[in-house]
């Protein structure tokens, strides 16, 4: 076991044939890259599901020059200008070059029309690749300018399949309901259940402490305060707190999934909702305050 490696990049796919799922996709992948040569592509889609990884392969099997830019850190205009513009500017002696967009999402309004101008300007020589957990979050204009796919995550099957073939590379010893534990906490965040099995390896054995895994338990109090006909945002707030819940991406997936039983007929304003306060998320210090906000807004429409 390599422990000061992130099994994450250790098994990160090289090559569209050990990357998992989204068959049709890398068909058509790999008739472009045949001819050395790419469309703009928009990849979105959860956490965790390959996006930036595809990307990468993507880059790696062309004959190019590129650039990586992760818009969660330069998400400003003078990224464009400066880096964006600068680098499909530059003389190249590769046939094309390609500019990774990671995480487009953050970018702001006034960054995206900026880039789409250079997508237009510097079409002949220049692709792009775009990637967004969030779509709508990308102005119209952008979208049109790329193939836009989501990324569609392996089957929980196919990830336990593959997270077992890891372990046995890694010849770390595990029993399949260990395995199943991981995959249904974390889906389809392939890149969270690698985490956790590295950090959940003692002594070469496949250790799932229950702890790490927060407990159904409190998401079935949570319905059920939901359920009520008026919920209290205060006992709502206390069963968060007593279950020390630190990573709200599953509770944001379980009150979208659960609309119908506390919301009857409105999953739709559910979902939007969601969506709003797990874009938020990612902006917000204090994500507790975020998501009683969106829990309290629920309770508001249900009392109404």
């Amino acid at each position: 076991m390599r422990e000061h490696t992130l099994l994450n990049e250790i098994y990160r796919p090289k090559d569209l044939s050990t990357y998992v799922g989204n068959k049709s996709l890398k068909e058509s992948i790999a008739k472009q890259l045949l001819n050395n040569d790419i469309q703009n592509y928009l990849f979105y889609g959860p956490a965790g599901t390959g996006k930036t990884t595809l990307a990468k392969i993507i880059v790696n099997n062309l004959d190019c020059d590129h650039l990586y830019i992760n818009a969660s850190d330069e998400r400003g205009i003078e990224t464009i200008r400066e880096k964006v513009s600068g680098f499909a500017s530059v003389m190249s002696f590769k046939p094309i070059k390609v500019i990774i967009l990671d995480e487009a999402d953050f970018l702001t309004i006034q960054a995206q029309a900026s880039l789409r101008n250079i997508i237009e300007t510097f079409s002949r020589t220049t692709r792009f690749i775009l990637t967004c957990n969030f779509v709508e979050r990308i102005i119209d204009p952008l979208q049109s300018r790329c193939q836009t796919f989501k990324i569609i995550p392996p089957t929980k099957k196919e990830v336990a399949v593959h997270l077992a073939s890891i372990c046995d590379k890694e010849s770390i010893s595990y029993d399949l309901p260990a395995i199943g534990k991981v995959v249904n906490k974390f889906y389809p965040d392939l890149r969270k259940m690698l985490n956790t099995i590295q950090a959940s390896n003692i002594n070469n054995h496949l250790t799932i402490d229950d702890s790490l895994l927060v407990s159904a338990s409190y998401l079935s109090a949570l319905l059920n305060e939901l359920k009520k006909t008026k919920p209290s945002i205060k006992e709502i707030r206390q069963i968060i707190q007593d279950s020390n819940v630190d990573d709200f991406e599953e509770l944001f997936r379980f009150l979208f999934d659960n609309a119908e039983a506390y919301l009857p007929n409105r999953e739709g304003t559910v979902a939007i909702l969601v969506n709003e306060h797990q874009y938020k998320a990612n902006f917000r210090i204090d994500k507790e305050i975020n998501m009683i906000s969106l829990l309290q807004q629920i309770i508001n429409i249900k009392i109404k």
